[in-house]
């Protein structure tokens, strides 16, 4: 497989951050090969369990433990297509169904979180044998990403990847927000609602009224999200998840994907990161143009655009000790 041959440069027709973002809906989805991924189940601590599926390769450099964002399951097509591009690399992965998502929904109640380290610490175990011996790294899509970076704050990765992740939960919050962005929110709101409403164990009744009244994101995480998991507001879980105010913890070495004109998470976050001096393993790669999670350029293949191959090719230099060239920028 080909690393990305030069600095992200949107493909036409696909110009602004909006249309980069929303490609994968618009266009006719390409044919991917057929999901022949194993299912693995991983039991909850406090009940239920986890569906993931397995891509394996022969010899293969690593596991990849590979998260979808919000809203998203290991079906949606952007993160097979990038678990097909890391398979063409040399990676193993495991695609995981978080909380309530996608194939896995009747096998637990609730709902995810950004902050879900009891539901992630049985996942990593069973990667853990999975990988038997070879590295074990992280690739995250959107709040995906962010989920990983919180749980390397306690479980160990070798390497992990976030591709458009917000860092800051409440400046995410905001953009989502903004009357631009409402058809998105909108979006987003009804999808998370649906899978409130298809839990298993059912909702109470005070849930129920609560979804009634949901319009956006930050209602969602106030009526649903940070009940559920313990917060005493969507203001605490903002605060209390966002790995952004803890990134000095990070011991991983790892890498954000940011574009930026992502109309969901504001590029200001990665822009101070790459101006702040630090001293925890982050590198920031910030694109000119990309989208949230789009990154489709020139020359991209149906089943690998071009932020597929950056992730693939990042993880392979830093697992094989090669230098990464800031040529992959856009600056």
């Amino acid at each position: 497989m080909k690393i990305p041959p030069a600095p992200f440069r949107p493909r036409f027709p696909w110009l602004g951050g909006d249309l980069q973002t929303l490609r994968d809906t618009l266009r006719r989805p390409p044919r991917l090969p057929p999901d022949v991924g194993l299912p693995l189940t991983t039991v909850l601590p406090c009940g239920g369990a986890l569906l993931a599926f397995h891509d394996p390769v022969e010899t293969p450099l690593a596991l990849v433990l590979l998260l979808h964002g919000l809203g998203g399951s290991s079906d949606r097509e952007g993160l097979r297509r990038m678990g097909i591009a890391l398979q063409a690399a040399g990676f193993s992965v495991l695609r995981l169904n978080l909380r309530g998502a996608g194939k896995g929904r009747p096998l637990a109640s609730g709902t995810y979180a950004a902050l879900c380290n009891q539901d992630l610490e049985p996942v990593f175990q069973l990667a853990r044998q999975l990988a038997n011996g070879i590295p074990l790294v992280g690739v995250g899509i959107s709040l995906g990403g962010t989920i990983l970076l919180n749980a390397c704050f306690e479980f160990y990765l070798d390497a992990l990847v976030c591709t458009s992740s917000p860092l800051d939960l409440a400046l995410c919050s905001a953009s989502i927000e903004r009357p631009r962005n409402r058809i998105y929110q909108h979006w987003l709101v009804k999808r998370l609602v649906q899978q409130t409403l298809e839990d298993p164990a059912g909702i109470t009744a005070k849930e129920k009224h609560a979804l009634k009244q949901v319009r956006s994101i930050r209602d969602f995480d106030e009526a649903i999200t940070a009940p559920r998991w313990g917060f005493s507001s969507a203001a605490a879980y903002y605060k209390q998840a966002s790995p952004l105010y803890q990134l000095d913890r990070l011991k991983v070495p790892s890498m954000l994907l940011q574009a930026d004109d992502d109309p969901w998470v504001t590029a200001s976050t990665a822009e101070q990161l790459q101006l702040q001096k630090h001293n925890f393993p982050l590198e920031v790669l910030l694109t000119r143009g990309g989208g949230h999670n789009g990154f489709h350029s020139h020359g991209d293949h149906p089943l690998a655009c071009w932020g597929d191959r950056l992730v693939a090719a990042w993880l392979k230099a830093k697992l094989l000790n090669q230098p990464f060239s800031d040529r992959f920028t856009s600056n």
